[in-house]
């Protein structure tokens, strides 16, 4: 038996090959067996697989050709040609051939899927969220990890389009397809908003990598995810903390100065003008010391809530610091804008303000620099600004505030200032300072019963010069602690030497700032005391009403502790202040003294006699003794002898003098004559 000639060896190759790795068992026996019947044109002649039992095929066929490990032919009872033989080898062996390739290509499938299913497994282990996808962005897989990131299974996800991820906000920027730029350097990592399942916007950490074909071609994109949410939060708590004001929840000082200088740069190349106000409020440092922080917070709150609200939308607020405020006008016409904006600022603080049952009322000192005059960036304008406020915040004639315009003649008061702040660490190092003491007479006998001890400062080159220069600057700058310790240890010193000659003790009052008011003070005394010798009947300490109203229980426990050393506290400038009278009681304090303010008028001025009077009655129902400052002609002496004053202190005695001529005044027992 021979190939039929319309079955050449091509088709019979083609007809074995599709059958063979086309089909599975047992259909491909079937077919198998078909072609073999059609090759050899018997009915008879079959296909008979491996599996049957070789000898048992044998015994049943007139003539068996074996294909190795894959089949037998048996059948045709009777002779068979050189021809059946020849076409059953090659039958065979083409047979053979085939299935050895379908092995080796099933194998190697069956080493893809098992290396596919591993990698699948290992993706799946990694916490990330790992996304593959075509370039058109169509997701190809999704492993665990983004399961659990998104909510999405794989199955809901594979296909769609990763546009289904993104937040409405992205830019587009960040959208697919990738661009070229993107496929040839291979990836980049950015920082991206998604959303999840459930609807929820979160931020991730997206890094992107290509995905290459055999021939180098880009052929997809490999994302690795990762929720950095927590971290961005607390990045943007730490950027809020370094740009904004906790408070009010304005710009600080340091994101003020970098919008105003993007503002500038604008401004520039529109040839605009730009103004900056500088706004400090007045009496609000009486109103926290007096009342509290707390209050004082609310306030600030309060006041920036309506500086807001009489400003431009693009113009700029910002907190600088303590009761500091910088507005930056951009874009204005005209540099008289700026007066116009620091009218209404100064009219929107006209009204009281309402703060935990306290009626309040603060104004402003506004100093105005002016873009590009008075500088060409934040930091200038800033400080033009600044020096512009100081000189605004000694006009005294606007109750309500004023405002002033930059000037180059304020730059010379500035340097004054600066001038006296670092002579002052000179002055403390060379003993330039000196105490001046000015007696205070007791009315009753007309006797000298104490001095209050006053700093000047002798300077090398400018002279004599009055507290009322450098104390103030000394206050600003935090030197006010060295100069009163300085003062409390010359006048125990200088206490001790009148001591040595015989003096009988006397109050040597010493003035104390709020600042060195503090916990420490009554160790302090004790050992400036203890340093030079003297008892502590020689000391007394002068204190404002702003200190008692800081926080009443630890003034207290500190007053108490200063008295129980035997030193004798006075209230100074009483009735300047904002302390209630129902606290008054419960301060350890001996003396009240009435502000010169109150005695300058007296006897014409009747509101003075009234409020000098009612001080002096009511002092005597707390048993204060009082004493008031400034007396310096006998018609004020005689009105206060006759509403019971008890001491007086001014120049109608005695000017502050050294300490020798006091002692003079001291050995002459020289009293006060009364008309």
């Amino acid at each position: 038996m021979i190939l039929s000639s319309d079955m050449p060896n091509i088709s019979l190759g083609v007809a074995l090959s599709e059958a063979i790795f086309g089909l599975q068992t047992p259909e491909l026996e079937l077919e198998l067996d078909r072609i073999v019947k059609l090759i050899f044109g018997h009915s008879y002649v079959s296909f008979v697989p491996q599996e049957i039992d070789k000898q048992q095929s044998l015994r049943n066929s007139s003539v068996c050709a074996s294909a190795e490990n894959y089949y037998v032919l048996s059948g045709k009872k009777g002779a068979y040609s050189e021809a059946d033989i020849a076409t059953l080898g090659v039958l065979t062996q083409l047979t053979a051939r085939l299935f050895a390739a379908k092995l080796q290509l099933d194998d190697r499938y069956h080493r893809s899927s098992q290396a596919q299913l591993m990698q699948a497994q290992i993706l799946d282990q990694i916490h990330e969220s790992v996304i593959t996808m075509d370039l058109a962005g169509f997701v190809l897989s999704w492993n665990k990890g983004a399961e659990r990131l998104f909510g999405y299974t794989a199955a809901e996800a594979t296909g769609q389009n990763i546009l289904f991820l993104y937040d409405d906000e992205d830019d587009e920027c960040e959208r697919f397809p990738a661009s070229d730029v993107f496929l040839e350097s291979g990836g980049r990592e950015m920082e991206v908003r998604r959303r999840k399942k459930n609807g929820d916007i979160f931020w991730a950490s997206l890094s992107l990598s290509t995905l290459r074909g055999q021939d180098g071609a880009a052929i997809g994109m490999i994302g690795y995810l990762r929720d950095i949410t927590g971290r961005k939060q607390a990045e943007d708590k730490i950027n809020y903390l370094a740009y904004y004001d906790l408070l009010t929840a304005l710009p600080n000082r340091t994101h003020f100065k970098k919008l105003v200088d993007k503002a500038l740069q604008q401004s520039q190349r529109k040839g605009a003008h730009s103004s900056i106000l500088f706004v400090d409020l007045n009496r609000f440092k009486l109103i926290n010391d007096t009342l509290g922080h707390q209050i004082g917070d609310l306030l600030l709150t309060q006041v920036a809530q309506r500086f807001i609200g009489v400003l431009r939308e693009n113009d700029v607020v910002a907190r600088l610091g303590s009761d500091e405020f910088g507005i930056a006008l951009i874009d204005v016409s005209q540099d008289f804008h700026a007066a116009l904006v620091s009218q209404k600022i100064l009219s929107c603080l006209d009204l009281p303000f309402h703060v935990s049952g306290h009626e309040l009322r603060v104004a402003a000192s506004i100093g105005i620099s002016v873009y590009p005059q008075d500088g060409v960036d934040a930091t200038q304008l800033l400080q033009k600004a600044d020096i512009a406020m100081f000189k605004a915040k000694r006009i005294d004639s606007n109750a309500s505030g004023s405002y002033v315009f930059y000037d180059n003649e304020m730059d010379q008061h500035i340097a004054g200032r600066l001038y006296l702040e670092s002579g002052m660490l000179r002055a403390l190092h060379l003993n330039e300072f000196f105490l001046l003491y000015q007696p205070k007479i007791e009315i009753a006998s007309g006797r000298i019963i104490a001095a209050e001890a006053l700093i000047r400062w002798a300077h090398p080159t400018k002279g004599t010069i009055s507290p009322l220069e450098f104390i103030p600057i000394a206050e600003e700058t935090g030197l006010i602690l060295q100069i009163d310790s300085w003062v409390l240890d010359t006048a125990c010193a200088q206490a001790r030497l009148w001591q040595d000659a015989g003096i009988t003790p006397f109050r040597i009052a010493v003035n104390v700032s709020a600042r060195e008011f503090s916990a420490d003070l009554p160790d302090r005394i004790t050992q400036a005391l203890q340093a030079h010798e003297i008892s502590a009947a020689w000391l007394e300490l002068e204190i404002t009403e702003s200190m008692l109203m800081r926080n009443t229980e630890s003034v207290i426990k500190i007053m108490g502790q200063i008295t129980a050393l035997g030193v004798s506290l006075s209230l100074d400038d009483f009735g300047t202040g904002y302390s209630s009278l129902s606290y008054l009681k419960r301060f350890p304090i001996e003396t009240l003294k009435i502000d010169r303010s109150f005695i300058r008028g007296i006897p014409e001025d009747q509101d003075d006699c009234a409020i000098a009077g009612a001080i002096i009655s009511m002092a005597k129902q707390l048993k204060h003794k009082v004493i008031a400052e400034g007396v310096e002609n006998h018609q004020q002496l005689n009105f206060l002898k006759k509403v019971g004053c008890d001491e007086i202190q001014g120049y109608l005695f005695s000017h502050p003098v050294d300490a020798d001529e006091f002692k003079q005044l001291l050995s002459r027992d020289f009293r006060v004559r009364f008309e």
